[in-house]
């Protein structure tokens, strides 16, 4: 660099843009082809959104830190855009073209969505308005505040360097009067994006007037680049800072900003003109270098010492940074040429692998043997991945796919199990599962409401109907019959909306396989070369198969809540031998004492145990319970087991009245002896059930005290409490027991029959009668849906543009590549 002296001599003849026109003239061809193809390319990679790694240059920065002047003084002209704050809210893509014979600026907007470029703007005012109705448009159209896709502009200019500039939205510290408040974040957000990939160079504007240790966005950026190694960092608005300089220390220290950039980080310091004046662009620049001669000469005149130049003179001045961005923008093309060369060619073959994909998926449409074929597979392929993941799949990730038991609650829109308080929790509840592994844990889930329900409290008016009922048809097992009767009609109040519930938990759980089976498809065919058809597109297709199978789980559904009902019908009919079994105690003693293994729901709650010791040990686990009798006055007692059970067995041969009446007390017991008085072979449909059990069960209505029938309160409350419990008792009894065998004996083996057995066997068929047991052409509304044959080829016009585009850029790089 020459000495500042010699420079201020010779202040404005020739000027440092003009300096830089003969730089430019002197540029080899080599150079500028690089340049003009990756232009291309960059245009390209806009409109069809591709990634490309080009080296860019992003420009960084606040509100007011000076980059639009920055990008005015590059270009060479003004065009306003300060005015319109079009950095603030869209990013603007500059690429700036040397080119010696344009003397007037020609610029020319890339359209939206496509490579082309609209007519030149012949105003450079006009610039500003361009700008700012498309960033309003898209806006308006997006319903955003901030938008990432960019505007891009063509600059051709003879005073203009061969650059190109990407303008992000300057950071604010708070959204302007009419936008959201979250505007500055999204702004932050965005930028941040827009600057993340390492082949792009970070231009970070900072005003002069802001101390380094103070800086607001000087953090930001260190999150993007921590070691600034592709950061350049530029000082502006430098003219306002030089007064504050008196020694050469002074200077030196602050143009070194040590402690704060780093050793090897030197930051640019540029003064740009203030005057916002209509003046012509020769004026302008003009202006740009005499600005950039009065900040070097207040370094030399108006500070004492001066400055050391050998160090700092590269980094101070307008025209200084303008030649290094350039240099250094060549230099990164040319480094990243070959890959981008390879990269290029690889994209080329994959949009010809796309467009011949498309080719044959267009070819298809008029081949309807080959669109069954290939659906029939793609159908078949889908019902294999089902069958495979509710054996046990484990792919795709579950820690994606999967649920939790909440997640299915709250997704199924079905919720907690109806009638349980208790908070009911599976094991494995928190993981995230799916398929045969999902399926068993609502299994268990249902098996651990079904256990947290025990038989209601009935009202003694409802005992007393019932066994009045009962002695007045003359039976000879009023209690166990009233108990009987009250357990089946609490098993199916409260027992069918539990089957109905676990139906559909397992027909949501079922639901949910469409999805993963579709992307274990997708998986298996990239790995396996697609070799069950390519049905990608066929939105009406894929449609109908989605709700065949939906249809097909529904169905499943429905038939396994009718069976399951069946059952719940068939143990809770009177005809059922279940509530008299001889084996009760023993077998659902030992069936519920199993279930301690794996369920979370206390089996201590279903303990049958009614001799006083036992009611003791059940206590604290009933008591939390809902819908248990009341603990007071209840003496329970085990059918044909304990003390009371044998007094009740001696006082068999007391008489009853044919018609006990629940006002007047009368000494009752149901038994043979006097069967002048009830005739247990004479009962009509009774008569079968009282024959087969007269020998296997026993009396447990004891009447304490020479109690009555009366359940009501009076003077023989207290000993009619004793009968009233009795009763309830027996009927929590055979409830537990209709429950434990219509839970293990029944609904178990039906839902897996029901549910998983089709879906392995029966799903493949029933997709297929569904989706291809119809003539030719309601098959084909399917694939060729009103429009849809547009849509195709206008997506493979699309990929023909692409391919050109790309191979034209492709072949420009192989002579640049030849050259270098």
């Amino acid at each position: 660099m020459a000495t500042s002296n010699t420079y201020i001599a010779t202040t404005p003849s020739k000027t440092p843009m003009e300096k830089s026109k003969r730089h430019h003239h002197q540029q080899d061809s080599s150079s500028s082809s690089r340049f003009e193809a990756y232009n291309r390319l960059q245009a390209a990679a806009v409109a069809f959104g591709e990634k490309l790694p080009i080296p860019e240059i992003v420009a960084l920065g606040g509100q007011s830190d000076g980059k639009s002047s920055l990008l005015e003084a590059l270009l060479g002209f003004r065009f306003n855009v300060r005015e319109v704050e079009m950095g603030t809210r869209r990013p603007l893509v500059l690429q700036m073209v040397h080119d010696p014979t344009a003397l007037e600026p020609r610029c020319r907007f890339q359209e939206e969505d496509s490579e082309e470029y609209g007519s030149p703007v012949v105003l450079a005012s006009a610039i500003a308005d361009i700008i700012k109705s498309r960033t309003e448009a898209l806006l308006k159209k997006t319903k955003t505040a901030v938008s990432s896709k960019p505007i891009v502009m063509r600059a051709e200019y003879a005073h203009c360097p061969n650059l190109t500039i990407i303008d992000t939205p300057g950071f604010v510290l708070k959204a302007k009067k009419g936008e959201p408040e979250n505007t500055p974040d999204e702004i932050l957000s965005m930028v941040k994006s827009l600057a993340s990939p390492p082949h792009r160079i970070l231009l970070f504007l900072q005003q002069s007037s802001v101390e380094w240790c103070s800086s607001l966005w000087l953090d930001a950026i260190r999150e993007i680049d921590p070691t600034f190694r592709r950061t350049v960092i530029v000082v502006s608005k430098f003219d306002n800072r030089l007064k504050e300089f008196s020694d050469r220390w002074e200077v030196d220290r602050y143009l070194s900003a040590s402690g704060y950039l780093g050793e090897n980080t030197r930051p640019f310091f540029v003064a740009l003109p203030k005057d916002r004046s209509t003046i012509s662009n020769d004026e302008f620049r003009r202006q740009i270098s005499q600005v950039d001669a009065e900040v070097l000469r207040h370094l030399h005149e108006g500070v004492k010492g001066g400055f050391d130049e050998e160090k700092f003179r590269p980094y101070i001045g307008f025209s200084s940074l303008r030649e290094y961005l350039e240099l250094e923008l060549q230099r990164r093309y040319k480094e990243a040429a070959p890959a981008t060369l390879a990269l290029l060619e690889q994209r080329c073959s994959e949009v010809a692998t796309e467009l011949a994909r498309m080719d044959s998926k267009i070819q298809a449409t008029s081949d309807v043997a080959h669109l069954r074929r290939s659906a029939m597979l793609h159908a078949a392929s889908i019902s294999n991945h089902v069958g495979a993941l509710i054996d046990g799949a484990a792919d795709p990730a579950p820690e994606q796919w999967g649920k939790t038991t909440a997640e299915e609650q709250s997704e199924s829109g079905i919720g907690s199990w109806p009638g349980v308080s208790v908070d009911i929790k599976p094991p494995n509840a928190t993981l995230r599962l799916y398929g045969g592994a999902a399926f068993e844990r609502v299994m268990h889930e249902f098996r651990c409401a079904a256990y947290s329900i025990e038989c209601p409290l009935v009202s003694r008016e409802k005992v007393a109907n019932i066994l009045l009922a009962h002695a007045g048809r003359g039976g000879c097992r009023g209690a166990t019959e009233a108990a009987a009767e009250i357990a089946r009609t609490a098993a199916q109040s409260w027992l069918a909306p539990l089957l109905d519930t676990a139906c559909d938990r397992l027909a949501f759980v079922l639901g949910n396989l469409f999805d993963i089976a579709l992307e274990r498809n997708q998986i298996r065919d990239s790995e396996c070369g697609n070799k069950t058809g390519n049905m990608d597109g066929y939105i009406g297709f894929h449609a109908a198969l989605r709700h065949a199978y939906n249809r097909f789980v529904k169905d499943l559904a429905k038939q396994c809540k009718q069976l399951v009902r069946h059952h719940l019908d068939s143990v809770t009919s009177p005809y059922s031998q279940v509530c008299y079994e001889n084996d009760f105690l023993g077998g659902f003693g030992s069936s519920v004492s199993s279930y301690n293994k794996f369920t979370q729901v206390s089996v201590a709650s279903f303990c049958l145990e009614l001799s006083a010791g036992g009611a003791a040990s059940c206590d604290e686990t009933m008591r939390d319970q809902e819908n248990i009798p009341p603990e007071q006055n209840a003496k329970q007692t085990t059918p044909a087991k304990g003390t009371e059970a044998k007094a009740a067995l001696r006082e068999s041969q007391m008489t009853v009245p044919e018609t006990p009446s629940p006002d007047q007390p009368c000494d009752v017991v149901y038994a043979g002896a006097k069967k002048e008085h009830v005739n247990c072979n004479e009962m009509g449909p009774r008569k079968r059930i009282s024959r087969m059990t007269s020998n296997r069960n026993t009396e447990h209505l004891r009447l304490q005290n020479g109690g009555t029938l009366l359940f009501g309160n009076g003077d023989s409350g207290s000993r009619s409490g004793s009968a009233y419990m009795e009763i309830c008792s027996l009927a929590a009894q055979h409830f537990a027991r209709i429950r434990e065998v219509l839970v293990e004996r029944s609904v178990t083996s039906t839902l897996n029959s029901g549910f998983l057995t089709p879906c392995r066997d029966r799903l493949v068929v029933a997709l297929g009668l569904d989706l291809f047991a119809v003539n030719d052409e309601k098959f084909m509304d399917m694939f060729v849906a009103p429009g849809a044959i547009d849509v195709l080829q206008n997506e493979r016009q699309s990929l023909q543009k692409r391919q050109k585009i790309l191979q034209s850029c492709l072949n420009e790089f192989k002579s640049v590549a030849r050259v270098l």
